[in-house]
């Protein structure tokens, strides 16, 4: 699949920008009045010649790409007064996307065009912003990494302020758009007074390259994390398919001391034209980026046969009832409850169908998928909120990838055996059977393609289906799209309720959305906007979990209150949900994911899901074709 091209990292300077009109100037990093020699604010011996052939060989030593650990960089007496300004005077706002959610301050950049009086309240974080990109720092950078000339210019400024508080995270990227060339995080993790402890999350997670992977993908796990500490910088050259890395999510609560994960961070870009220690570059081969891999590659491995090609709608035979009634919900077979389905989806381009499997297979895996999720440390009851990257995976179950697109667990393809002694072996009454049985046998057949070529007035042709399993505090796919074709999409969702009252009422917390773990259509962008920014705009939720009756003549999902659309929130969101069918006909360039599931979330996300190629029915003679 392919994604239109957008940011990837939590940095927009038209967040929370200071209230001051901006007017651009062009130039290098100097402030209206003689800056101090920036010396005077580093630790003492940082920039000494032994202390960066020290630096220097940790840089290029360091695994599983070059990057350098400072523990101290500024003196104590600034940093402390920078804290002050942050606290006092810098106002944050929430942005999310598929791949982050930060509190942030909009680009430094824009302390330089405050009036007096504003720049009154920032002296120190402005004194820092200019020893960061004078030019003695940017030397010390060059001579620690061995990169090239770095810019001096105002405009390729490049940082802000981010506060990562409960349930905030960023995924797993490179960092690689435009000119950057160096990237650095200041860790002021809060209270000072207060030690930032691993358990507490919040650890930047660095990825080694799985090797022979072409183009360069990161492994499924990260081989080194670095908690942050007060005072601690960290930096690593920019490089495509090369430095992936991460933001564990922060999972414990902001209290009256204002414990957050606060750092500054940003970039040092390359010299453009015209600036003194410009040096003409070969271009970076950032096809290899994490933005640029998001890439349309097929996963429609599986084809029908021509003889399983499906006649036209309302004509399921007895045998293929027969067959689907063994899952199925039996008043979806029904001639009423198909036309009534075909009509909804056809006004709708989708459908939402409640209690669609069969009670017995519903019972199996209800009870079943929420003793797994105990039985893995990953429910209600687990000790450790921020669960191991192997958490969840077994013989039955593998963590899939990679990161820098997806990560989650699908049932394993090895053969299973039937000797209930080997690793291999699986029931016929646990959950992950069920699943199998599902993945394997009900989706792909001749008889369920009929079904939904009946409901659909489409005729599914190439198709993938997939039973996954989401972790808490891991698992999330990023947004993509199809450029040029229409795809169909089905996901049975399977995640337990959870119950809370003694009398067996279930929970309904995961409808709040504050847990992840939802599925989201965006509409294609316009312009330079980003797509996956959703926040801004009220969604148009889909997220009843209220079952109804199997008499009911439809069972289809509730219509929508035309009060909550809006023309710039998504096209659809749905959250987790148990027995539950959901098929949407995703247009061409509409993105769809699934949200990165919180450590907060009391289990797992369970789905089945599907994708189809699909062509129209032939109706009264016309012959069908490709979409």
């Amino acid at each position: 699949m392919s994604t239109t091209m957008r940011p990837r990292s939590p940095i927009d300077p038209d967040i929370a920008a200071p209230p001051a009109k901006r007017q651009r100037r062009s130039g290098s990093f100097t402030s209206s009045r003689a800056s101090p020699d920036p010396h005077s604010h580093f630790a003492a011996n940082l920039l000494s010649a032994s202390n960066i052939a020290i630096l220097s060989d940790q840089y290029h030593s360091s695994q599983p790409f070059k990057h350098v650990v400072i523990e101290k960089i500024f003196q104590e007496s600034l940093l402390m007064k920078v804290k002050e300004e942050i606290v006092e005077h810098l106002s944050f706002t929430e942005k999310e996307t598929d791949i982050y959610k930060v509190l942030q301050t909009g680009d430094l950049q824009s302390l330089n065009y405050l009036d007096e009086d504003q720049r009154k309240l920032f002296p120190s974080l402005q004194a820092l912003r200019d020893s960061l990109y004078s030019k003695q720092f940017r030397d010390f950078i060059r001579k620690v990494t061995g990169c090239g000339p770095l810019s001096s210019c105002r405009d390729r400024q490049d940082m802000s302020v981010n506060s990562y508080k409960k349930t905030c995270h960023l995924l797993n990227h490179d960092d690689v758009i435009g000119s950057r060339r160096v990237s650095y995080i200041l860790y002021m993790p809060l209270p000072i007074d207060q030690p930032w402890q691993p358990e507490w999350g919040g650890a930047l997670e660095l990825y080694p390259v799985v090797p022979g992977s072409n183009p360069p993908e990161p492994a499924p796990t990260p081989s080194k994390t670095i908690a942050p500490s007060w005072g601690q910088w960290v930096m690593f050259e920019v490089q495509p398919g090369k430095s992936f890395h991460s933001v564990e999510e922060v999972v414990i609560d902001t209290d009256k001391t204002g414990r957050q994960r606060l750092s500054i961070s940003g970039w040092f870009h390359r010299a453009k034209p015209g600036e003194e220690d410009y040096e003409e570059e070969e271009d970076q081969a950032d096809s290899f980026s994490s933005l640029k891999q998001l890439i349309s590659h097929s996963s429609l491995a599986h084809s029908y046969t021509d003889v399983h090609t499906p006649s036209l709608p309302d004509t399921l035979t007895s045998e293929q009832i027969s067959f689907l009634g063994k899952y199925l919900n039996p008043v979806y077979l029904t001639e009423k409850a198909l036309a009534s389905m075909k009509e909804r989806f056809a006004a709708e381009s989708s459908l939402e169908l409640h209690r669609f499997l069969t009670d017995t297979l519903a019972e199996k895996l209800q009870t079943g998928l929420a003793q797994r999720d105990e039985e893995d440390g990953l429910g209600v009851r687990r000790a450790r909120q921020m669960p191991f990257h192997s958490s969840g995976t077994s013989v039955t179950w593998h963590a899939k990838g990679p990161p820098h697109k997806a990560r989650y667990c699908v049932l394993s393809n090895k053969k299973l055996s039937g000797r209930p002694d080997s690793p291999s072996y699986i029931a016929e009454d646990s959950p992950e059977w069920v699943m199998r049985q599902l993945q394997d046998v009900l989706f792909p057949s001749p008889a369920f393609r009929t079904w939904l070529a009946t409901v659909t007035s489409l005729i599914p042709l190439r198709h993938s289906v997939e039973a996954r399993r989401f972790r808490p505090g891991l698992d999330y796919t990023l947004a993509t799209s199809e450029e040029n074709e229409t795809r169909l999409d089905l996901c049975l969702g399977l995640t337990p309720p959870i119950e809370r009252g003694s009398d067996g009422s279930l929970d309904a917390s995961w409808q709040t959305g504050d847990w992840g773990g939802w599925e989201c259509y965006l509409a294609p962008p316009e312009g330079d906007e980003d797509p996956t920014v959703y926040r801004s705009a009220k969604p148009r939720n889909r997220t009843s979990e209220r079952g109804r009756s199997d008499d009911e003549e439809d069972e289809t999902m509730s219509e929508d209150d035309g009060d909550e659309e809006t023309d710039s929130g998504p096209l659809l969101t749905v959250q987790p949900g148990f027995n539950r069918l959901l098929l949407v006909l995703r247009d061409e360039k509409v993105m769809h994911f699934v949200k990165y599931l919180s450590a907060s979330a009391p289990g797992c996300r369970w789905d089945v899901c599907g994708e189809w190629e699909v062509g129209m029915v032939a109706e009264e003679g016309e012959e069908s074709g490709s979409e």
